[in-house]
């Protein structure tokens, strides 16, 4: 009898459609996402904030409360592109999201740049959105469907974005811009910022600078490769990548938030000299990144 009740049920599903459920608002205050990748990367976010209240969702913990008065939300999106764009949609569902910040680490593609320094880019790539063609007669043969860059990696052809849209299947975006208002606020901070060239007893021997515009890029993998950065350099013009920040401006996009990211160098992916240098400065480049979030935070109207 029973097995013949659940058939019925999942049969009346399946011709009615099963009934849909609202996500759950966890907190109703408007407020400014604040996402970090790993936990160094907001020790000084949470030294900063006031207010906390901590949030328990699908294993992570989301934490509310105010940083220089703001109202904000702060969490971990974890390492990589799937992780941070789940994390940062989750956030989007369970919180009223206003604004969308990324604070963190990055490795460093434009050669006039150097460890320590905070990058604020003005459109955000997926590099690794890519074809892997065929070998064929000492080159490669892309699918007649693909597109067909200038500039690529041996077989990796970068491609756009393809966005799933009902009224425009065919949407797609070779970049992801930042909101212009909150990269205008981002410089108009910048002037008033000193960054700190040493952190954890690790010292560099220039004062970093914070650097507003250009191209950044994310990709799913950790880059330390002197001929895949010059190839970065050549293809996007970029002058940061990492593992996260691109994945959350789509997310952004899709669902109309505002997005800006603040990317310290930690290392220069492959092209400094001798080993990577991110376990040294990881910490310094974290804090720097932090700092100019908090002026930013505080700068918000």
């Amino acid at each position: 009898m029973l097995k013949r009740l659940a058939a019925a049920l999942t049969l009346f599903c399946l011709a009615f459609g099963a009934p849909a459920f609202a996500a759950e608002t966890l907190d109703a205050t408007p407020r400014t996402a604040v996402i970090s990748a790993f936990p160094p990367e907001w020790t000084l976010l949470q030294q900063a904030l006031q207010d906390r209240k901590d949030h328990d969702l699908a294993g992570m913990t989301f934490v509310t409360g105010t940083i220089e008065g703001k109202p904000v939300l702060l969490f971990l999106s974890g390492i990589s592109m799937v992780n941070a764009a789940m994390t940062t949609q989750l956030a989007l569902d369970h919180f009223a999201v206003e604004r969308i910040v990324f604070s963190g680490i990055a490795g460093g593609v434009d050669p006039g740049l150097e460890i320590g320094d905070v990058v604020i880019p003005e459109r955000w790539s997926e590099y690794l959105e890519a074809v892997f063609a065929r070998e064929k007669d000492g080159g490669y043969e892309l699918p007649d469907w693909a597109d067909k860059p200038d500039a690529h990696f041996g077989m990796i052809f970068p491609q756009p974005v393809k966005i799933l849209r009902k009224d425009n299947p065919r949407e797609e975006h070779d970049w992801f811009p930042v909101d212009p208002a909150l990269l205008a606020l981002a410089k108009t901070v910048a002037d008033g910022i000193t960054l700190q060239n040493c952190a954890a007893q690790n010292c560099l021997d220039h004062r970093p600078k914070i650097v507003v515009g250009g191209n950044g890029v994310s990709g799913q993998a950790f880059v330390d490769n002197k001929a895949f950065r010059e190839y970065v350099l050549e293809a996007f013009d970029a002058k940061v990548l990492d593992m996260e920040s691109a994945a959350v401006a789509h997310v952004a996009y899709v669902n109309g938030k505002p997005f800006i990211a603040f990317r310290s160098l930690s290392d220069l992916a492959g092209g400094g000299e001798g080993e990577n240098q991110i376990r040294t400065f990881f910490q310094l480049a974290s804090d720097n990144a932090a700092t100019v979030v908090k002026a930013f935070l505080k700068a918000l109207p």
